[in-house]
């Protein structure tokens, strides 16, 4: 009974918007309120400790609201400035091939991001991005969150890393440095695919009924980059421990994923473009802007954020100035909320929209209409995202409890580890999944769930440091179906109401990549 109940949060939400096909304001709203009233009724939370947790979440609403409203502003003040239309030139001068483009942008490019920023901005900033190359908006969003995965272990230079196994004993530069390159080797048998399962899903579910014939040709292409991205992280791990390995091995696959695919090594002849919206047409005029100019903002954005992150004293300048982090709240210890205002990818790409008006000469005019727009497209998300997080603090929160039972997540890892033992390797990779998918963060899922993976690894005589890396790859693959991650990629592409169509496209390859790294774990732990 108490597992079901502890899984409540993770059932309900399936049911309503994968298997019901409810929109997530909905389905979200329903299982928030059944989640809530099991957690007073059978887990025994007080109150108190409910209402502190729903402000919580609405405290979090707020700043997935903030960095929502900063991706839409950017793009749409890009799209007004012709940004786009030569950007989207600058793509068909390297290939006009969509199965290219999308490894280029969605799974370099967002990788890139991801390792200067994570906390689910990547795909609010590359969905939008395909969408405006003519994607299919159904497959930006889809392919958009299952290439935001590989390099999440090492997002936001390294945090779910060091932030994420902090509370272990062995914590220590050292001890992340190993765990670094652990999560680097288990990833050389998952991630290496990654590139290729995104051109899978791209053609089975977007192609003209080919399934994947037309994937084929391009494995040998995407397992090249596939293999330059995971091993060159191997490299940066090695060398230069877990800050710097998303943001190297991105850039290391750009470069040769643009050279490659420029002189046509590897590729098929013919390019394929099935996913194109219907009617839509690249504007070949030709632009008075440089492609240096077009792509400027998106190498602001990515400049700000590591220099907020990496550089001492604006770290601590953008951290400290205008924090509107909400802590124990409700005088409840360790309920907290953070939300260092000008340290938000939000107010970082808000500020680098008015920077692109000035960079491409343009009118202030396009910056305030983008403004605008996006207030109006992100008011419903709101509701959906507030729903949703409210969820997820309850069942985080749930350790708070006048029946002396630990926290729902706790519980859930302690039934797993029961029923399968010594096999764990093969699971791990999966309790952070579930981190993944009920939280939405990798750092967060990590945070809870390295101690009980840690114990459990000590208990079952598995060396701790694979089960940790596996961890870390299966948070980074819960990445692909977390509930408040696909709801704000669908809110920037205006698809509101269809996130279980998107949880349908990206369960598959999360799961796969689930069982590779499971696998890569256990032939890791036999072999050295």
């Amino acid at each position: 009974m108490l597992m079901l109940v502890a899984l409540s949060a993770v059932i309900f939400p399936f049911i309503f918007l994968v298997l019901l096909r409810m929109p997530a304001i909905k389905g979200m709203t329903l299982s928030s309120i059944i989640v809530i009233l099991l957690a007073v009724t059978v887990w025994g939370m007080g109150g108190h400790i409910i209402l502190s947790s729903i402000l919580q979440g609405a405290h979090k609403t707020l700043t997935i609201l903030l960095i929502l409203f900063g991706a839409l502003v950017l793009l749409n003040t890009l799209r007004k400035n012709g940004a786009v239309d030569r950007i989207n030139q600058g793509f068909k001068s390297i290939s006009e091939d969509m199965r290219v483009q999308l490894i280029i942008v969605a799974f370099l490019f967002g990788s890139l991001l991801e390792g200067a920023a994570g906390f689910g901005t990547p795909a609010m900033i590359t969905a939008p991005l395909m969408l405006a190359l003519g994607f299919k908006p159904l497959a930006a969003v889809a392919t958009a969150l299952i290439a935001d995965s590989s390099a999440v272990a090492f997002g936001a230079v390294g945090t779910p890393v060091i932030v994420g196994l902090s509370t272990l004993e062995p914590a220590g530069p050292a001890f992340f440095q190993e765990i670094g390159v652990t999560v680097t080797l288990i990833d050389l048998f998952g991630g290496t695919f990654i590139p290729f399962i995104l051109v899978a899903v791209l053609t089975l579910f977007f192609g003209k009924g080919k399934g994947l014939r037309d994937a084929w040709p391009m494995l040998p292409w995407t397992l090249m980059i596939g293999a330059v991205y995971t091993s060159s992280a191997l490299l940066y791990a090695f060398l230069f421990g877990p800050e710097f390995v998303a943001i190297l091995g991105a850039l290391t696959g750009l470069a040769v994923a643009a050279f490659t695919a420029k002189k046509g090594l590897l590729l098929p002849k013919s390019s394929w473009t099935d996913a194109l919206q219907d009617n839509f047409k690249i504007n070949n005029e030709k632009s008075d802007m440089s492609l240096l100019t077009a792509w400027s903002p998106y190498l602001i954005v990515v400049v700000l954020l590591l220099f907020t992150r990496i550089v001492p004293w604006l770290r601590e300048f953008t951290t400290n100035v205008l924090d509107l982090s909400w802590t124990n709240i409700l005088g409840i210890e360790g309920v907290t909320s953070n939300w260092e205002l000008l340290y938000s990818p939000g107010t970082i790409l808000t500020v680098t929209a008015l920077l692109a008006v000035i960079i491409q000469r343009r009118s202030f005019k396009n910056f305030t209409a983008s403004a605008m727009d996006a207030l109006s497209t992100i008011k419903i998300t709101g509701i959906t995202l507030f729903a949703t997080l409210a969820m997820v603090h309850v069942f985080s929160n749930s350790g708070i409890n006048a029946n002396d039972i630990t926290s729902m997540p706790e519980y859930i890892a302690a039934g797993m580890a029961a029923a399968f033992g010594p096999m764990w390797i093969l699971v791990a990779p999966f309790l952070g999944e579930l981190g993944s998918f009920i939280t939405g963060s990798a750092t967060v899922s990590t945070l809870t769930f390295s101690p009980v993976q840690y114990s459990i690894a000590n208990a079952t005589s598995v060396d701790p440091t694979v089960v940790l890396g596996a961890q870390l790859v299966g948070a980074g693959a819960g990445n692909m179906i977390c509930i408040h991650n696909v709801v704000a990629a669908c809110a920037v592409v205006g698809m509101e109401g269809k996130e279980g169509s998107v949880i349908r496209k990206t369960l598959g390859p999360a799961i796969l990549y689930g069982v590779l790294a499971g696998a890569g774990g256990f032939i890791i732990m036999n072999l050295f």
